[in-house]
């Protein structure tokens, strides 16, 4: 089953400052009561959106200037906490088709280079600097190249490295992504290889 190779993300950005942003805060476990990802989006990030809202403040989602946007910035270990596959589909029902940041937790990474999110990681310097772009430009068009492994920013003298491991970029670029399609693609050589097992085969 050919996926689709996914070897750049080009779109606006909004920057989502912090460290540690959890699951929990990403997708709240009250809306988790679901039998499909449908209508997630919505609820991403909904106790600090309404947080905002309710101390006169707004949002960056709730901000028509990043209307949109299909790139998220935000900070150091994104995604921490539970182990929740409900964070990234929210951040994806939203919009978003890739995450760049200082640094990820290892289960919310997985979950994203799976439904074919890529997650990048950039250096401080470079987030704020990106940062900064984005809030006096929201309509600044960023491009994450994962063949040349750099960040770049349209008509802007912006050029920064990305990272990202190796077994994830070769996933996201050959259209491997998807480990169940991967399986389902590989189902004939599955079936070889189970009557080649004497306990099965019998």
């Amino acid at each position: 089953m050919a996926l689709e190779k996914i070897t750049q993300v080009t779109g606006r950005g909004v920057f989502i400052p912090g460290d540690d942003i959890d699951t929990d805060r990403i997708i709240p476990a009250r809306f988790m009561k679901c039998v499909t990802f449908d209508g997630l989006g919505e609820f991403a990030f909904a106790d600090a959106r309404l947080h905002d809202k309710e101390a006169g403040r707004i949002h960056p989602l709730d901000d028509p200037r990043f209307a949109g946007a299909t790139i998220l910035l935000s900070g150091s270990n994104f995604g921490c906490g539970s182990s929740r596959e409900h964070a990234p589909q929210s951040l994806y029902r939203f919009g978003h088709r890739a995450i760049i940041a200082e640094s990820f937790a290892e289960i919310f990474f997985g979950n994203s280079t799976t439904l074919g999110v890529p997650c990048v990681k950039l250096s401080q310097q470079d987030i704020a600097g990106l940062a900064a772009i984005i809030e006096s430009d929201p309509e600044a068009m960023i491009t994450i190249d994962l063949t040349e492994n750099k960040v770049t920013v349209a008509d802007v003298d912006f050029s920064a490295e990305i990272t990202i491991p190796g077994h994830a970029r070769e996933a996201l670029t050959t259209g491997r992504w998807d480990s169940i399609a991967d399986l389902v693609d590989g189902l004939d050589e599955v079936k070889k290889r189970v009557t080649a097992i004497p306990y099965l085969a019998s």
